[in-house]
């Protein structure tokens, strides 16, 4: 089955948020996780925690900051995806985490890093 990103500003934002984790030392576990209740970019962990992240990219602030864009309403979609997903682990999950990654991308790159976000 072949993916096509409808937002292809999305897709690079993701790829800049993959790499600057891995340059943190955090292990990549899945990208893209659906269900039907919503998506989750990134799942990852670091230290021992699993790790839910949320990626959001623009290219300026006209319409607001990128972390303004993770709604109420969406991280309520990324809970319930979450949920899901350790469902189907075979393993308890003690510890869990909700990121925000805030990515600008005007002259280069600016990444915000939000831990615990929700």
């Amino acid at each position: 089955v072949v993916t096509i990103m409808a937002n292809p500003l999305g897709k690079i934002g993701e790829d800049l948020a993959v790499k600057y984790l891995e340059k943190k030392g955090y292990c990549i576990v899945e990208r893209n996780y659906r269900t039907p209740y919503g998506e989750v970019d990134i799942i990852c962990s670091d230290r021992g925690e699993l790790v839910f992240v949320e990626v959001k990219t623009r290219r300026c602030t006209s319409y607001g900051s990128p972390e303004e864009a993770v709604t109420r309403r969406k991280k309520e979609h990324i809970k319930k995806t979450a949920l899901c997903y350790l469902a189907g682990l075979n393993r308890p999950c003690r510890n869990i985490r909700f990121d925000v990654i805030a990515i600008l991308i005007e002259s280069s790159p600016a990444i915000n890093h939000i831990q615990n976000a929700f």
